[in-house]
């Protein structure tokens, strides 16, 4: 998904969609090992997956009106963790 400003997207309720973070500029030339999403009551998270540079989750659901925090927390190969948090809106499209 493009997002309509660096961390906030728009999404149908009805809608099953990927978002991703990506950290290749954070990274240089370390490599991402693990990636974790915190996702809040309200909306679901289908599945997510990483690359070495990109985290992507997948999400359906959300209620209409409500808007959600999803954090990515990645580990990289040289030990160095950190969070990015997008929010994802939920508004009839």
């Amino acid at each position: 998904m493009t997002p309509e400003s660096f961390n906030y997207f728009v999404k149908d309720p009805d809608a099953l969609l990927d978002y991703s973070v990506d950290w290749t500029g954070w990274l240089c030339s370390d490599t991402i090992v693990t990636g974790t999403w915190a996702v809040p009551s309200g909306i679901t998270e289908v599945g997510s997956s990483n690359t070495d540079e990109i985290s992507t989750i997948w999400l359906s659901g959300g209620t209409n009106g409500q808007s959600y925090n999803i954090t990515n927390r990645i580990i990289t190969a040289g030990g160095r963790h950190d969070d990015r948090t997008i929010t994802i809106s939920v508004r009839d499209k």
